[in-house]
């Protein structure tokens, strides 16, 4: 499915202007057709015979799951998963007559369908891919472990504590590996909890991320940032203007109204914003992106975000106010500006080419 989204979306952006409006509907709706018909045989050929055996699969294990916030939204999930493979049988089991508008009414009712196993899927092959009983046994006695996790906390505070990888467990648990730095000599060690926070602790050492991969908790598929976000779903893409041809137009420019134009596009607001709003929308989204993570960094990147934000938005402003001074200005570039011709004349074919200054020779020196 990624692979036919791609393919669809270089299609649909041969139909688009620079701005990103479709300008050729024939064209898009003809590449979507193409997108529904390879994805229904891609969910025939691959997934079709196997669809129910998963999900038996998956909620065998996710019953067996200790108790996590996480596991009523993946029953949800499977659950959801279970109804579109059940409509998507039910559809096909009634085909229309091959290359039909009727076919095409189905591939295209079938694709949010499609789409669903595409977007979430991968949750219901993690599930039936955990082993069975595989429970992380701690290595450390208690006396080891609060050992471990004191001269952890030491080489964190010398700033001798190199985090690597980090992951949620079944259990809801966060996993950190890190490198442990003592004395020129380095320790992989997996830390349980946030080890920005108080209360983190040292459960394990390993020689190596191959052997802390054979005995920690295998990670789970990690949360999104919004529930209702399909990557196969996209709205279509806003009209949109690139700060490189808003410089351009500056540049071109001739009026204090052409330059104005440019700015005002730069901070205009609403559907087709300009690359100033949308800044801002990407520094609003990825301070929720942070504050999300639910980690101690992870909040105050989010108030960092939010002052940048706050930044921005009176930046945004001044700009807009500087904008519409300057459309304001009735002023014209003075002539002495005068552009440099590039492209010279060359001489007619049978006219004789200029002499060339004379060479004055010199005598090399020799040492």
């Amino acid at each position: 499915m990624a692979v036919i989204d791609c393919e669809t979306e270089a299609a649909l952006d041969l139909t688009r202007d620079r701005y990103g409006r479709t300008v050729d509907a024939g064209a898009a709706a003809a590449a979507r057709v193409h997108r529904d018909t390879a994805a229904v045989e891609a969910y025939v050929t691959h997934l079709a015979p196997h669809a129910e055996a998963l999900l038996d699969a998956a909620r065998l294990v996710l019953d067996e799951l200790p108790p996590a916030r996480h596991l009523a939204g993946w029953r949800a999930v499977l659950d959801g998963l279970a109804a579109s493979a059940a409509e998507i049988r039910r559809i096909l089991d009634r085909p229309a007559a091959p290359g039909s508008p009727a076919e095409r009414g189905q591939h295209a009712a079938l694709w949010p369908h499609l789409a669903a196993w595409a977007d979430h899927g991968f949750i219901a092959g993690n599930l039936a891919d955990q082993r069975d009983g595989q429970h992380h046994k701690a290595p450390l006695t208690d006396e080891e472990q609060l050992m471990w996790t004191e001269v952890a906390q030491a080489a964190q505070q010398r700033g001798e504590l190199e985090l690597t990888e980090s992951w949620y467990a079944a259990d809801g648990q966060a996993i950190t590996l890190a490198h442990l730095i003592q004395d020129d000599d380095s320790t992989l060690v997996a830390l349980r909890g946030d080890p920005d926070a108080p209360g983190w602790q040292v459960i394990g050492h390993y020689a190596h991320e191959y052997e802390a991969g054979k005995v920690l908790p295998a990670p789970v598929p990690p949360g999104v940032l919004r529930a209702d976000v399909s990557r196969f779903n996209r709205p279509a893409p806003a009209p949109e203007v690139s700060l490189q041809e808003l410089i351009r137009d500056v540049v071109e420019g001739r009026t204090a109204g052409d330059a104005s134009e440019a700015l005002l596009g730069a901070v205009q607001r609403g559907h087709d914003a300009g690359p100033m709003v949308r800044l801002q929308e990407l520094l609003e989204t990825s301070g929720q992106f942070a504050s999300a993570l639910e980690t101690v960094q992870g909040r105050q990147i989010a108030a960092r975000l939010s002052a940048l934000g706050r930044q921005l938005e009176f930046l945004t402003r001044e700009v807009e106010e500087a904008a519409e001074d300057l459309g304001a200005t009735v002023a014209v570039l003075p002539p002495h500006r005068t552009p440099v011709l590039r492209a010279r004349p060359r001489p007619a074919v049978d006219t004789t080419p200029p002499t060339p200054p004379p060479r004055t020779s010199t005598t090399a020196r020799h040492r």
